[in-house]
């Protein structure tokens, strides 16, 4: 994106096709008087250029002396639009043809098609909203679940960059007191309260803590959670696959060894999406594919936020199931995953058990659909626990980055007051800490970032 701060004007559609109607933005300096050089309002006394923001008039589109369309355009005045800037957006008949017109003709009026993601980098380059709230608008417009949609709205909100912002104050007030001392380095006074500060830095660092590890979750829920449904051979875990999905993705056969490779598929559970991935049967075989299959299940483990543990009900004793949960743990090396057990062919051979035991376990029946609503209603608490409403969430990779770096820093900054450094090496990690904490929310930018993180945006937005 080379053409990062200019401030010409630019159009695109900004709605898919489809439907009836689509709509097309133009923005910049010259956007209301470029519109008025090809849109008659009907009522003729009218002008665009003496308008009011956020006013609809209904008129025709003219390509000279040629009708394209009788269209909606509504006019936004500079700093009341999208962009920051005075806008017109064009509400048209979805046709491809009257598409092509009308962006043909705006470009040769003196517009220029806008760059991916050109109309939020200008909102952010106006003030209309921070980086990290920029970013939030590719993550709603790619949300393909209510979590996933949730965490975008709150960052959108600004909750993300409020903290952040506070956080950023509170160290960059003391690091100003600690650049005043650096001023007076001779006269060895001191304007900042060490052990105040110290305090404060234990409370940044809990915080940013908090974000780092909020990835672990928000990531999985902007992907989608990762799920691994392992056991041994023919105990049925492609049909637990099919069943989930309510359909047949999965090769069912009574022959064991069907599944060689991992399958993986989302669904959407109460309003959270899932990956699920069937892998191949745990077991010890000479077949040298099956061995690569057996590999792959073990590198989907270690992926995996959850791992549904599928044991075939006929060799299963009641008192034998917390210790399968146990060897379980041990022999695979779950981490922070969550085990579930599930006793599967229970309406084949059934157990006289209440299933909510103490254990993590669910007695169903994949073929028959018995006890899926449990499973999926544990999935669900499991994301639950977590409380995203009330918290913010990290879900972007560059947001960890950063924050990480920030930690870092905020430790070299406790251990230098800990150990006596001069003042001048101390502060050299509280600039850092604060770079990074403001190349978050744009504080801090350039244009390779700014171009990077808008160049990943779709056209329109």
């Amino acid at each position: 994106m080379k053409r990062i701060y200019r401030q010409d004007t630019i159009c695109a559609p900004i709605s898919g096709m489809g439907g009836a109607i689509m709509m097309v933005r133009l923005s910049g300096n010259n956007a209301i008087s470029l519109a008025e050089e090809c849109f008659i309002p009907k009522n003729k006394s009218l002008s665009l250029t003496k308008s009011e923001t956020h006013r609809v008039y209904f008129g025709d589109l003219m390509d000279d002396s040629l009708l394209l369309d009788e269209c909606l355009l509504t006019v936004f005045a500079e700093n009341h639009s999208y962009t920051g800037e005075q806008s017109v957006e064009f509400g048209l008949h979805a046709s491809p043809f009257i598409l092509q017109q009308l962006l043909s003709l705006l470009i040769r009026k003196g517009a220029r098609m806008a760059d991916p993601g050109e109309f939020t980098l200008r909102a952010y380059l106006n003030g209309k909203m921070d980086l990290t709230q920029a970013e939030s608008v590719a993550d709603l417009i790619s949300s393909t679940s209510r979590s996933a949609h949730r965490a975008a709205i709150t960052q959108l909100k600004g909750n993300f960059s409020k903290k952040l912002q506070l956080l950023r104050k509170q160290l960059l007030d003391f690091a100003s007191l600690i650049e005043l001392e650096l001023d007076f380095a001779e006269e060895d006074v001191e304007f900042a309260d060490r052990s105040r500060f110290l305090i404060l830095l234990e409370e940044i660092k809990t915080e940013i803590e908090t974000l780092i590890h909020s990835y672990k979750i928000g990531n999985v829920l902007k992907k989608g959670v990762p799920v691994a449904i392992i056991g041994k051979p023919n105990v049925g875990k492609s049909t637990l696959l099919n069943a989930l999905l309510q359909e047949d993705k999965a090769i069912v056969s009574e022959i064991a060894g069907t599944t060689r490779d991992v399958i993986e598929d989302t669904i959407n559970i109460q309003g959270v999406l899932f990956r699920f991935v069937d892998t191949a049967g745990i077991h010890n075989s000479l077949d040298q594919i099956e061995q690569l299959g057996i590999k792959r299940t073990f590198q989907k483990i270690e992926e995996a936020r959850i791992v549904l543990l599928v044991v075939d009900s006929k060799e299963i004793s009641d008192s034998s199931i917390e210790k399968i949960i146990q060897e379980t743990k041990l022999s695979i090396d779950l981490k922070e995953q969550e085990l579930i057990v599930l006793v599967n062919k229970i309406d084949e051979f059934p157990m006289k058990t209440n299933f909510e035991s103490s254990f993590n376990w669910i007695p169903i029946s994949a073929k028959s659909k018995f006890n899926i609503e449990q499973l999926e209603n544990r999935l669900s608490k499991y994301v639950a626990q977590f409380k995203l409403e009330d918290q913010s969430i990290v879900t972007n990779a560059r947001h960890l980055e950063a924050l990480q770096h920030s930690h870092e820093s905020l430790i070299n900054i406790s251990n230098g007051f800990k150990d006596n450094l001069p003042t001048d090496l101390i502060s050299i990690d509280m600039r850092t800490c604060l770079y990074h904490l403001g190349s978050i929310t744009g504080d801090i930018s350039t244009d390779e970032l700014l171009g990077n993180i808008f160049s990943h945006f779709c056209i329109g937005k």
